[in-house]
């Protein structure tokens, strides 16, 4: 007869050899600039949610504040996140600042609320790769958490910002005025701000943020590996999300 103690210690045996595997590295991270005072933008939201449900995506939104005169002025939204939208139109040298607007891995800009060419965007931006070319691992312990990057530097990049981003995973919110008065929408992913936590230049690197900071006042949070040239965002290399999100 086996004994109830050699069937605990088989089984957590057992459970220590079956451990899930590690998820292959995100193939896109999508950021949606959207505005509670923007009619267009549900649509758009709606869509987030879906890719936020994807586990090989990062989807992120991102409330801006240039809508607020029509009459609402958006609950989630930050100055930050409209100058982020800027730079990446004085990136791409196109100055197309607007809501839906859906940027793909850093390069591409489209409406939020066209899947077909968010899917496009991401197969173009990603030039034949399956996911993102560099690695980033994410591990808390002791009230860090511990950024793991690894990998090589694309040839015309000399090195990459490590962002991190607090994220509310879900927010409903019941609009009172403007285009969308009275509407309830539920927004996923809610980025409440972004820290730079250090430089990457190639090779294995490890970076520490307390977790309350990389948390803020969200419930999971998001981090970015990515290139910049002077204070315009670049293509993101890599990147990695909390569980939950």
């Amino acid at each position: 007869m086996v004994s109830r103690l050699t069937l605990s210690l088989g089984a957590l045996g057992l459970a220590a050899l079956i451990q899930p595997a590690l998820a292959d590295p995100p193939r896109a991270v999508v950021e949606l600039f959207t505005s509670q005072g923007c009619s267009s933008c549900p649509p758009a939201d709606a869509v987030l949610t879906e890719l936020a449900g994807q586990p090989d995506i990062v989807a992120l939104s991102f409330p801006v504040n240039y809508w607020d005169y029509l009459g609402w002025k958006d609950t989630l939204a930050h100055a930050a996140f409209t100058e982020r939208q800027k730079a990446y139109a004085q990136a791409r040298s196109d100055r197309q600042v607007y809501t839906p607007q859906m940027i793909v891995n850093g390069t591409k800009g489209c409406i939020g609320s066209d899947r077909a060419r968010i899917e496009k965007s991401i197969e173009e931006s990603n030039a034949g790769r399956a996911h993102l070319p560099v690695d980033v691992e994410l591990k808390e312990q002791n009230g860090l958490v511990t950024i793991a990057v690894d990998g090589a530097v694309p040839a015309d990049v000399h090195h990459a910002q490590v962002l991190v981003l607090p994220v509310m995973h879900s927010k409903t919110v019941r609009i009172g005025k403007g285009e969308n008065s009275g509407r309830t929408v539920t927004y996923a992913n809610v980025v409440r701000g972004v820290t730079r936590v250090g430089e990457w230049r190639g090779g294995a690197a490890h970076f520490e943020v307390p977790l309350a900071t990389a948390r803020g006042d969200g419930d999971g949070y998001v981090v970015l590996l990515q290139t910049s040239t002077d204070v315009h965002p670049g293509p993101i290399l890599g990147a990695a999300k909390s569980h939950g999100l």
